[in-house]
């Protein structure tokens, strides 16, 4: 998300893919989420108003909290602000790292597979010496097809 001063009530809601009518909904219930209005009336939401959201979000969407949950639960996120926008920014790094991952694992899935044999070793020792060499000998069917691993479709908390 950039950085913007304000953000309007579409942006918004696109978002965090809700309609409009919930964001304005939400607004009448918590008292911390209190949008400024331009001149025609419309709602501006401010960055701080955006991280608001997005714990009022997590509260009622993610956890399944009643309104009423998760306006004591804002009210005790208000001691530990600094420590929930880092958990927040935490959740997100993590969510956008999954999502990589995923789009790495796909992409190995679409490429086929070639694992080399296992390579044996000739040991030589000299007669007067100390040192040992080894030189690897490759195996004649140096590539096969290793078996596809399983994958289970993991959540974000399975970790």
């Amino acid at each position: 998300m950039s950085e913007k001063l304000f953000y309007t009530m579409g942006e918004v809601a696109e978002m965090f893919d809700v309609n409009a009518s919930l964001i304005r909904y939400w607004g009448t219930q918590f008292p911390s989420l209190k949008p400024q209005r331009n001149k025609k009336g419309n709602r501006l939401f401010s960055p701080a108003d955006i991280e608001t959201l997005k714990r009022i979000y997590h509260y009622v969407k993610e956890c399944g909290m009643t309104l009423e949950g998760a306006k004591k639960a804002l009210r005790g996120d208000r001691s530990q602000e600094p420590e929930a926008n880092v958990n927040m920014e935490l959740l997100e790094r993590l969510q956008s790292l999954r999502s990589m991952l995923l789009a790495v694992r796909e992409s190995l899935d679409e490429q086929p597979e070639q694992v080399a044999a296992p390579v044996e070793s000739k040991v030589e020792v000299a007669k007067d010496a100390e040192v040992v060499v080894e030189a690897p000998i490759v195996a004649e069917n140096a590539v096969e097809q290793a078996p596809k691993p399983k994958y289970r479709e993991q959540t974000l908390f399975d970790w």
